[in-house]
């Protein structure tokens, strides 16, 4: 093997990559990111939103510092990976390309079209906490609620693979690499009411302040209050806030896991730090189930034999707005759209506002969640959706939240919506 194209994707790290290693296997690398062009969601909005540009950038910044360290560089573009790519193979002499193994439609279709170019394209399955072939039962057989899941895995005792160092050295970059076309940059938003202040250099996308925040975050021993504290609202303690780096691969799983283990061998374990390895499973099984049906849950009735549902496209511009005149979810969707991020009990809220009180399709909710957070994922986003509207794996057939027992049970002192009940 000679040069190797290293196409980043969702693994914006070097720490614990699989697929780094084994790209270094050649005796040239270049490691590439490819930019997607501007692309419509389809329901009226640009798919992709400036907090996870903004996010992505510092995650590629700090990423090419990373690589400088190590004699390489990192060549960005933007358009389509199967336009991209085999055109950059073509100018430095490569035809082999080495990327993590994403399971979703489109980017599959991506790795589909390079193969079909004349590219060899090698993919390692790398974001979840456990290995596909570490589960004790086949994929096929993936249990159609979390509950048992959770119980195979742990009556089978599994253990994660420990995670991977970051190669020390890197190959040196084929002779014929000049430049990269890096897009404009998305300035991040200043919004100092964030529970995940972005623009904050703590907050920042790279893989070092990544580390950083999980080190800080077990040092004050917070995954002890994490169970009693992950309902709250706002605020940058009440959970971990590491999912923004897990979505991008700023950090990896495993390293959390490993991180979680030795807290917990100094500090004890405890019902909060069970919890956080709980959150995981949880994320893992979503990973796992995009990895079993494929684009079954990207369509209307996703896993379910339900029709199509119905949509208000007025009802769901008023919720994209924050006007639907329901004060927590109004100020929940001003959250989301002026900082990308949003707690989990207001995603579960405002969801099921959307599909049970506005009564709008859920896939233009799990659309302008794409759009509009800073860690968007798709398995965790499909999974989600699905779960919420009954489509997907919850066995209770779909969870609908009464937003005004929500904010009782929340916010009842109203400093929630005191906080973002104006625009």
């Amino acid at each position: 093997m000679s040069t190797v194209i290293y196409w980043l994707r969702q693994d914006l790290r070097l720490d614990d990559n699989a697929a780094l290693l084994a790209a270094c296997h050649g005796s040239r690398l270049l490691p590439v990111y490819c930019h997607a062009p501007a692309q419509d969601s389809g329901w009226g909005f640009a798919r992709r939103g400036r907090h996870l540009q903004a996010f992505t950038r510092q995650a590629l910044d700090g990423l090419r510092q990373s690589l400088r360290l190590r004699g390489s560089e990192l060549g960005e573009f933007t358009g389509s990976p199967a336009d991209v790519l085999p055109r950059l193979a073509r100018h430095v002499g490569a035809s082999h390309v080495v990327c993590e193994h994403i399971a979703a439609p489109e980017e599959e279709a991506d790795v589909a079209a390079l193969r079909h170019a004349g590219l060899q394209v090698e993919t390692l399955w790398q974001s979840s906490l456990y290995a596909p072939q570490q589960l004790p039962f086949a994929l096929e057989c993936l249990p159609m609620a979390f509950t048992p899941f959770k119980r195979e895995l742990e009556q089978a005792a599994l253990l994660p693979a420990a995670p991977l160092a970051a190669p020390e050295t890197l190959p040196p970059l084929p002779s014929g690499w000049h430049t990269s076309e890096i897009p404009p940059c998305v300035e991040p938003a200043i919004e100092p009411r964030s529970s995940f202040p972005y623009h904050l250099p703590p907050f920042h996308g790279s893989e070092a302040a990544a580390r950083a925040h999980l080190a800080h975050y077990l040092q004050r021993g917070l995954p002890h209050r994490y169970k009693a504290t992950r309902d709250r609202l706002y605020g940058p303690d009440f959970s971990t806030k590491l999912s923004p780096w897990l979505a991008c691969g700023a950090l990896s799983p495993r390293r959390v896991w490993q991180a979680l283990k030795e807290f917990e061998a100094e500090q004890g374990a405890s019902e909060g730090s069970d919890w956080i390895g709980f959150e995981l499973m949880w994320r893992d099984y979503f990973r796992f189930l995009l990895l079993r049906h494929g684009a079954k849950l990207f369509h209307a009735a996703g896993l379910s034999r339900q029709p199509a549902p119905g949509h208000d496209a007025s009802a769901f511009r008023r919720w994209c707005d924050g006007k639907t005149g329901q004060p927590l979810v109004d100020a929940a969707m001003r959250e989301l759209a002026a900082s990308g991020y949003l707690s989990n009990r207001l995603r579960q809220v405002v969801a099921s506002y959307l599909i049970y009180d506005c009564g709008c399709d859920w896939r233009a909710g799990a659309a302008w969640f794409e759009a509009q957070l800073i860690d968007y994922d798709v398995y965790s986003n499909q999974g989600n959706w699905l779960y919420i509207a009954g489509r997907g794996t919850d066995p209770r057939g779909g969870r609908r939240f009464n937003p005004q027992r929500q904010t009782d049970e929340h916010d009842a002192q109203g400093s929630y919506r005191a906080l973002w009940g104006t625009p």
